[in-house]
């Protein structure tokens, strides 16, 4: 295509460019009237297309950057979650099938006294399930305070229960909002039966009457033993051990699932703590 001598090439046709004669031309508009518009070269028109050649469409709008406004559909930002709420009671599968609880979006909360392998057990049942599943440590949450923080050891006044409630409600707000987007919970506590407003029935109040309880209790030598194991401020004294022992006996008649796992390891006890959640499940312990 040949062009006439002195004419200026007409630049490649880009979208936002908008090229045209005119506007190469200032003459072509805003001349003042009476006067005649400049008169260029005619555009060329482009050679045909070649059979079976079909000329691209229009390219997309390059993005812009910097500027104001929404962001566009597909860049990535806030994820709205769902709220949490108070957790209900998990519906029983038709009576035809056994529960299964593995497959079931649960919240549980294992009780039991120092030692009672409490942390171990939840750690391995809420790793080996079908389902997403986190674990929530009353203890690790108590030891989120770095500064200030009230050793119960060093005895229980208004500081270490304030802080342990504080964690309790903590440990409970993460719960529900876990389990309203999809995501079992297992909590672990040293839950006293003999104080209920304080003990079960404020994990109630924070979590929902969907909280499934189960108490683990082995025998005293063995919690003697596995404490004898511990270290830092989560080793008790054999004297502290053997009266919170003694309080968690409370348990035994109260209605609620116990488990001895005296002489068993922990995926044992992890297996049997899927069986007493499906009986639970199917029929909800009164508490």
């Amino acid at each position: 295509m040949q062009h006439a001598v002195g004419s200026p090439l007409p630049p490649p046709h880009q979208p936002g460019h908008g090229w045209s004669p005119a506007a190469h031309h200032p003459g072509a508009q805003g001349a003042p009237q009476g006067s005649a518009p400049h008169q260029g070269p005619a555009p060329v028109p482009p050679p045909p297309s070649a059979p079976g050649f079909a000329p691209p469409g229009p390219a997309a709008p390059a993005p812009q950057h910097g500027g104001y406004g929404p962001p566009a559909p597909e860049s990535t930002g806030h994820v709205p979650l769902p709220p949490g709420g108070p957790v209900a009671m998990p519906s029983a599968p038709p009576a035809t099938t056994a529960p299964d609880p593995a497959s079931t979006t649960l919240a549980v909360l294992l009780i039991g006294p120092a030692g009672a392998g409490k942390t171990s057990v939840a750690k391995y049942w809420a790793d080996h399930r079908r389902v997403p599943t986190a674990h929530i440590s009353l203890d690790d949450v108590r030891e989120w305070v770095r500064s200030g923080f009230a050793d119960p050891q060093s005895g229980w006044n208004d500081h270490s229960e304030a802080q342990y409630r504080l964690a309790r409600r903590t440990c409970g707000f993460a719960a529900r909002n876990f389990l309203a987007n999809g995501i079992s919970c297992i909590l672990d506590d040293a839950v006293f039966p003999d104080r209920p407003v304080v003990g079960l029935g404020g994990w109630k109040r924070h979590v929902g009457p969907g909280l499934l309880p189960v108490v683990l209790l082995p025998g005293l030598e063995i919690v003697l033993e596995r404490n004898a194991e511990r270290s830092g401020n989560r080793r008790l004294t054999d004297e502290e051990v053997a009266r919170i022992h003694g309080r968690m006996a409370g348990w035994y008649g109260s209605g609620l699932p116990i488990i001895d796992n005296s002489q068993l390891d922990v995926p044992q006890t992890a297996q049997l703590l899927d069986e007493v959640l499906a009986r639970s499940i199917a029929s909800p312990p009164p508490w």
